[in-house]
């Protein structure tokens, strides 16, 4: 877990701050297994099925950003947010990042600052509101700050697997927003599907915009690119893109807060 914490960012009754321990992290995997696994269609294996928990390896050397909301107490019973943190001395630790899976991301390795991986994020069903959004991004705004982050990315999904049903939104993330050759990630060989199923002018690029899912849509409100190719994750249900924003293009008003707030 990080060394660098910041203070709890609160909002009303919710605060969005790092997992303290190892019950607020196992709170964040029940919460991602009620999210991925009872509401997505994932499919559990066996052991992830008895533990009621999505857990993986890279949890272990990961910060965990949570949304409390302290009318539900004040720890693991108060998660009802989770974002996954993974800078370069935690993904060396296991060799790879999570991305590595599905993306060829070297580009991004070769990026000469502090890159973060962002994964796993899920808000729990009555907590789906721009409100909660906003709350882990100010979080995100101020991990970025402590370890002066200059580089994001990560998967990010589209619902299930069906690429004719995904193919305008492919198509409009391939053609409004390819990731820059320098930084762009693609999908491995042997997993890459094209993503620009459509002609540009083939499809309605404003609707196909408006169907995204809510975090890829703030992922562009930051800069943000998406890399070369799709990647279908059978076992998650789900058809990921991979995400990469700059933090020096980043004008959103979460950034431009919390460096007014602290001086930055």
């Amino acid at each position: 877990m990080s060394e660098v914490m910041f203070e709890e960012l609160r909002s009303g009754n919710l605060g969005v701050r790092l997992a303290r321990d190892r019950r607020e992290v196992e709170a964040a995997q029940a919460l991602r297994f009620r999210v991925f696994f009872g509401e997505m269609g994932a499919r559990p294996d066996a052991a992830t099925a008895a533990s009621g928990r999505d857990a993986d390896a890279y949890d272990a050397v990961a910060d965990h950003l949570l949304v409390l909301d302290h009318d539900r107490g004040e720890g693991p019973e108060a998660v009802v947010g989770t974002y996954r943190l993974i800078r370069r001395p935690a993904a060396a630790k296991l060799g790879r990042f999570y991305s590595e899976d599905e993306y060829d991301i070297r580009p991004v390795l070769d990026f000469p600052g502090e890159v973060l991986e962002l994964g796993r994020s899920c808000t729990d069903a009555a907590y789906r509101t721009r409100g909660t959004l906003q709350l882990l991004w100010q979080g995100i705004a101020a991990y970025v700050f402590a370890h002066r982050i200059g580089l994001m990315f990560g998967c990010a999904s589209l619902p299930g697997t069906d690429l004719d049903r995904n193919a305008a939104q492919l198509s409009y993330l391939h053609h409004h927003h390819l990731a820059p050759e320098a930084l762009r990630p693609r999908a491995v060989p042997e997993r890459y599907i094209p993503m620009d199923r459509l002609p540009e002018g083939g499809f309605d690029a404003k609707r196909a915009m408006l169907e995204l899912p809510p975090l890829i849509k703030g992922y562009l409100r930051l800069g943000g690119f998406v890399g070369d190719g799709a990647v279908l994750d059978h076992p998650f249900n789900t058809t990921d893109v991979c995400v990469v924003v700059k933090t020096d293009l980043v004008t959103d008003k979460y950034f431009r807060h919390y460096e007014r707030k602290h001086g930055g």
